[in-house]
């Protein structure tokens, strides 16, 4: 007994105010790291992905896929740490997205990157504008929506003071990295030509040219020194007039006015940006890899009331903000850790028959969650969805230790124990049960920290935040736990009410207790019976598991509706524009209800065939109809619509829009014709072949109209044209030529050549414009040009420096994403010719690495888990024994899974590999017992009814702590509350009924295995007997 009075648990019955004192920092630390601790939607999951963009005016995608896209790639592809890359050629530009490995700095990325693109700049033409280089996702959705609106400006005049004065300022908060202005046009100075008034003159297009380059002439000329001081010269004669352009000299007494007008206007539109019907224009705020929404929407919302309060002709509004989102999540989430603390209490309370007794675990709750929030702080982790998720199911668990520990202090003081005795006993007794159950769960929820992938980091904080909290509830169960207890007065309460409440509970318990003990004597004695039953039940577990609809989050309300329209190739702006205003048209009627607050519309930001609508949603607590339900209705109006392909982009992902119910691969080669060829006959395939393809479109259209002008070069060369005066002519007289940016009030002004206005109507018209040779001879370029009509793709792809055609597969709703994408891959290996393969892309791919991660995290969760377990308690077949349990809790969950309708996603799973924590948590309970009586000299079968008639309450207790702990988020609602539920019901239900099997199992295989293994204690005594008789033996 002397033993007894030392250890950590004797210590702070000894000494409680040292052990007061070290509680209390440990919360006070947790409450001085909640004032410094980020607060953001998710954990900084955000990939390393740089963005390239070039210009090139007049190119088709073909010349900007062979000339600009391929020189460029080749270069960035060998960037170090780069995982993928991807771009897209199409006419006047490319993009390109060159994603990093996590763990590669982004300034080192993006700094690499533009090294890689200066070397390459050489290789291409010279007309290629100045390649940018961005440090985010070009294809990056804003995370706020603005919208500029004027009573009394011009929308040149407005666009103009939004782009000079609130883009650059929104552009310096941090984290921003573009602000996008849509709907702008910007001023340039127009230079249009007449055809017939250079041929009258014979004056060639480059000498226009050349005299508009001449327009801006600043020089730095060196500098001179005189008498002490240092004079920099510079050569001015720059000239920005219109009037003073005109009376420039292009050739000998000729003037720029006798063969062109020379005048300030506003670019043609090559976007539009409207707000509920009017014209206005749009900024986005685009972040940076990394950086917090909600830091950057206050400090946005902040500038954009300071603007306001100066801007007195032109107003700004907030049309989205996906901080409003995060924030009313967060807060659904606080409120739910809040309502799981009370329930759990409310168990305790119940089961253990002491309002009083309450007192310990509402001490030590709130310390092991408090205390987590500083290894929070101390790891650079973050308060987001995740780790509060992480916290509410921590709720549960974090109890659970003070729950065995006070119940059996509990049980030994009502046998007579004084209380301090009772207290170090009592704790002793479930010590090791404590710290076994607690290095097992942190064995689970560590390999989720260490997922690779994208998983892993999304859930990196989420594991190791778990395993945190576990780790200090463990500690303050052993230490304050008992010490409160040996103060707290053993008083019973006297309340009639109360004592008749805990009279039918105990009287329900005695009975549940006394049905369980005589079906568990029966399970044992027909062991063959209850074994084909678990195998039953393992293998419906499997069935079960294969019928669940797979996907990667499940889809969110995020408080809007995102429309994403594409017209046909080579639609114009106007056409687009009223395809949008025919969804809009839709969608008015649920603004007229209250149900859409605004409607949002972006028409050509990216290609001017494309919209991109969005209807923001009024509070989640003030409508009656969730986000799914009203798209689902739009989109039985919306995906029929003649004239433009209409889908609906629904909340999902990590944190942004989902792609609705789709899949997109895309088909790999070396040749577009080829791969087009081969994606449309894999199309019909899949639609013949593929009963949950619906719809099936091949981004690869060759509707686009082209006129190919092919000039005949033996033909120019005999009559001495120059190819530079046909190129020039024909980018002049076709389209604006962008010959020289000018330097207006501090602002970069193109200057743009073009035919007078109604000159050039068709290629008839072009065809007879002339062009001087080198002996100012007058050449028409119908002497030079065949002209040939032809379709061509508006868009080129490419991924991983392969030529690429996407297809968008629609998909029945509820089918199975993970079971189409197997099927479309068998028809895909079966149909495609050799050379071509396929890839998935966005959620799909993402789907795809994250199955192998966590069926992965499953093997070794289960592997650390029994090497864990079989040296905790020194012997393999105990381990088997709790391990034996996990299956059926797994098929529990599935079977949950199944009837509520829950899909299997990222969440879910994550939820199964954390319930092989809770269910081993429990066996490791009985087990633990039945081997301290074997110990003790019990045979087996007394072992098994004397550790369960010990274990059932707390086991019982602390399982509906943690089940009725996860029911806030079975019944939350609000944003976010369909990711949480999905893991609340992994939690509520399959723990709930993987208990049932916890209970009948773990005895069964006990009973089935520990009569072929010696207890526990042997090897001890027999050390100790082998030890006394060679001390005997010794001289």
């Amino acid at each position: 007994m002397k033993d007894l009075g030392n250890g950590l648990t004797a210590l702070g019955v000894r000494r409680p105010i040292l052990i007061v004192v070290v509680n209390f920092l440990i919360m006070l630390a947790g409450l001085a790291a909640f004032l410094g601790v980020d607060v953001r939607e998710l954990p900084n999951i955000d990939r390393p992905i740089v963005s390239v963009r070039a210009v090139y005016e007049g190119a088709s995608p073909q010349t900007m896929d062979a000339e600009v896209t391929s020189i460029l790639e080749n270069a960035v592809a060998r960037v170090s740490g780069l995982r993928r890359i991807e771009s897209s050629s199409e006419e006047n530009n490319m993009r390109m997205r060159a994603e990093f490995r996590p763990g590669v700095d982004l300034n080192v990325a993006a700094s690499d990157v533009r090294e890689a693109v200066s070397r390459a700049e050489r290789q291409l033409p010279e007309d290629v504008d100045q390649v940018l280089v961005i440090k985010a996702d070009d294809d990056a959705r804003d995370v706020i929506q603005l919208s500029a609106y004027s009573d009394t400006l011009s929308k040149y005049e407005l666009a103009e003071r939004i782009e000079k004065d609130v883009a650059p300022e929104l552009l310096s908060i941090d984290g921003v990295a573009d602000v996008p202005l849509i709907g702008d046009q910007p001023r340039v100075l127009r230079v249009l030509v007449d055809p017939a008034k250079l041929a009258a003159n014979r004056i060639p297009i480059t000498d226009i040219v050349d005299t508009l380059r001449n327009t801006r002439f600043d020089v730095p000329a060196g500098s001179y020194k005189s008498e002490g001081q240092d004079l920099i010269i510079r050569a001015y004669a720059s000239v920005v007039d219109p009037e003073e352009i005109e009376r420039l000299h292009v050739r000998d007494n000729i003037r720029i006015s006798d063969i062109a007008n020379v005048f300030y206007a506003p670019m043609e539109a090559e976007s539009y940006s409207l707000l509920n019907g009017r014209m206005v224009v749009g900024l986005g705020i685009i972040r940076q890899a990394g950086s917090n929404t909600i830091e950057i929407s206050n400090e946005v919302k902040k500038r954009i009331d300071q603007i306001n309060e100066r801007a007195r002709d032109y107003t700004i509004v907030t049309t989205s903000d996906d901080a409003e989102y995060i924030k009313g999540a967060l807060m659904e989430v606080v409120f739910t850790l809040c309502f799981a603390m009370v329930i759990v209490l409310v168990v305790i309370a119940v089961f253990l028959g002491q309002w009083r007794a309450v007192l310990i675990p509402a001490v030590t709750m709130p310390i092991s969650l408090i205390g987590t929030l500083a290894a929070i702080w101390i790891l650079g982790f973050s308060i987001n969805l995740i780790t509060l998720m992480a916290l509410v199911l921590a709720t549960g668990l974090i109890v659970d230790d003070a729950i065995v520990v006070l119940e059996n202090i509990q049980r030994l003081r009502s046998e007579g124990r004084e209380k301090m005795a009772a207290a170090v006993i009592g704790t002793r007794q479930v010590f090791f049960a404590v710290i076994a159950t607690t290095i097992t769960l942190v064995s689970v929820f560590l390999p989720i920290a260490f997922l690779p992938g994208e998983t892993g980091r999304l859930f990196r904080e989420f594991g190791l935040v778990l395993a945190i909290a576990v780790v200090i509830s463990s500690f303050v169960a052993v230490t304050l736990c008992p010490m409160m207890a040996s103060r707290l007065p053993h008083l019973s309460d006297t309340n009639p009410y109360i004592l008749k409440i805990r009279d039918v509970l105990n009287s329900i318990g005695r009975t549940l207790g006394e049905w369980y003990f005589s079906s568990l004597k029966t399970l044992i004695a027909l062991p063959l019976l209850a074994i084909t039953a678990a195998i039953l039940m393992a293998a419906g577990g499997v069935g079960g598991f294969l019928m669940l609809n797979q996907e990667l989050m499940p889809r969110e309300d995020r408080g809007a509706i995102r429309i994403f329209l594409t017209g046909p190739d080579g639609a114009s702006l106007a056409y687009t524009d009223e395809q949008a205003r025919k969804v809009e048209a839709v969608l008015q009627p649920y603004k007229d209800q209250g149900v859409i607050t605004d409607i949002y519309s972006i028409v050509g930001r990216w290609d001017k065939n494309r919209a991109f609508i969005v209807g923001t949603l009024k509070d989640w607590e003030t409508r009656a109809i969730s986000e799914q339900e009203l798209a689902s209705n739009i989109n039985a109006v919306v995906s029929d619509m003649p004239g433009a392909q209409v889908r609906i982009l629904q909340g999902g992902g990590f944190g942004g829009g989902g792609g609705g119910s789709g899949l997109e691969l895309a088909v790999l080669g070396s040749n577009y014709e080829e791969i087009a060829a081969a994606a449309d006959q894999l199309g019909e395939a899949l639609r013949d072949r593929v009963p949950e393809v619906d719809d099936v479109r091949v981004q690869f259209d060759t509707s686009q109209p082209e006129m190919l002008f092919n000039i005949d070069r033996e033909r120019a060369n005999d009559l001495d044209v120059p190819m530079e005066r046909i190129s020039q002519t024909l980018r002049v007289m076709v389209d604006r030529y962008d010959v020289i940016d000018l330097s207006v009030d501090d602002q970069a002004v193109p200057v743009m050549m073009g035919p007078a206005r109604g000159v050039i109507d068709d290629a008839g018209d072009l065809l007879s414009v002339f062009v001087t040779n080198t002996n100012d001879e007058l050449v028409p370029l119908s002497a030079l040009i065949n002209v040939q009509e032809r379709g061509v793709s508006a868009e080129l792809d490419r991924h991983g420096q392969r030529r690429a055609v996407e297809l968008d597969l629609g998909i029945e709703p509820g089918a199975p994403l993970g079971d189409t994408m197997a099927r479309v891959s068998a028809v895909a290996n079966e149909i495609l010719p050799s050379g071509h393969s396929i890839i998935f892309l966005g959620e799909a791919a993402t789907l795809q690495e994250t199955n192998y991660e966590v069926a992965l995290t499953f093997v070794i969760a289960l592997l650390v888990v029994f090497l864990v377990l079989a040296s905790q308690f020194e012997s393999l077949g105990s381990a088997v024994i709790v391990i034996f349990t996990v299956p059926f809790g797994l098929a529990a969950a599935v079977f949950v899974l199944l009837v509520t309708g829950q899909s299997l996603n990222l969440y879910s799973q994550i939820g199964l590999v954390m319930l092989i924590g809770l269910m081993t948590k429990n066996a490791i309970l009985l087990v633990e017992f039945m081997d301290q009586k074997r110990d003790e000299g019990l045979d087996v079968p007394d072992a098994i009814m004397e550790g369960v008639r010990i274990r059932l309450r707390p086991v019982v207790m602390t399982v509906l702590s943690t089940v009725l702990g996860a029911l806030p988020l079975v019944l939350g609602a609000g944003p976010g509350s369909e990711a949480r539920s999905t893991i609340g019901w992994v939690i509520f239900g399959g723990l709930g009924l993987s208990t049932l099997f916890t209970l009948y199992f773990a005895p069964l295989g006990y009973s089935l295995i520990a009569p072929h293994l010696k207890p526990r204690a042997h090897a001890g005594r027999e050390l100790e007997k082998q030890l006394l008789n060679a001390q005997k033996e010794a001289p």
